[in-house]
């Protein structure tokens, strides 16, 4: 007689076959950002963009999240002083991404996430790029229009460029809350604390130098 488990084990062999053979991996989706979480970009336009396309910058906050779903407030300054208000609800499960605003977090090179109007996309690859102030490990990636930078560690945009037949915009991250601003290239907190380090090391000498001379 059959146990349960050797029942089983057949179609299961033939299901983990099959998926090593198509290459279909089962990746989870992260969310890499928090209620909260804001950022700024600049945006510059060449050519001539539709009025409804001429926006000269941009805030995207995170105002709450639930499972794979982000709800986001995004602010967009036009061209004329015109300023736009839009509550917008991204999800990473079901593609639901606006203009790629968010994807999956920690995401590598040959990993594909769902865009719900271009489909299946590839991450091409990665490189430490200079954003608001810091330094950060970002992946990128390119549809037929557009190429986009996101950062590796909350897959927020951080760059994106769009080029059509009569004009071009890129948008490029100036401030946010996600991380800090670096000083002479280290974070604020090891920067004060190779500070604390330094001064604590100074006054020690200057101490011993002072009690050798009272010798």
């Amino acid at each position: 007689m059959n146990t349960l488990g050797e029942k089983f084990a057949l179609p299961v062999a033939i299901i983990a076959v099959f998926l090593i053979t198509t290459g279909v991996v089962c990746a989870e989706i992260l969310v890499g950002v928090k209620k909260g979480n804001w950022i700024e970009y600049q945006v510059a336009l060449t050519g001539s963009p539709p009025a409804d396309h001429e926006v000269t910058w941009a805030r995207m906050e995170v105002t709450d999240v639930q499972g794979k779903a982000i709800n986001l407030d995004v602010t967009s300054q036009f061209a004329n002083g015109t300023i736009l208000y839009e509550s917008v609800t991204l999800n990473l499960e079901t593609g639901q991404l606006g203009d790629d605003f968010i994807i999956p977090a920690n995401l590598n090179p040959d990993d594909t996430f769902i865009d719900q109007y271009h489909g299946s996309i590839t991450i091409t690859g990665f490189e430490e790029r200079n954003y608001a102030g810091a330094t950060r490990t970002v992946v990128y990636a390119s549809t037929a229009q557009s190429t986009y930078y996101w950062d590796k560690a909350t897959g927020i945009l951080v760059e994106g460029e769009s080029e059509f037949p009569d004009y071009t915009i890129h948008s490029v991250a100036e401030k946010t809350n996600i991380w800090q601003p670096q000083i002479l290239g280290l974070e604020p907190t090891a920067f004060y604390a190779v500070l604390l380090i330094a001064a604590t090391v100074i006054i020690a000498v200057t101490a011993f130098l002072a009690l050798r001379r009272k010798k």
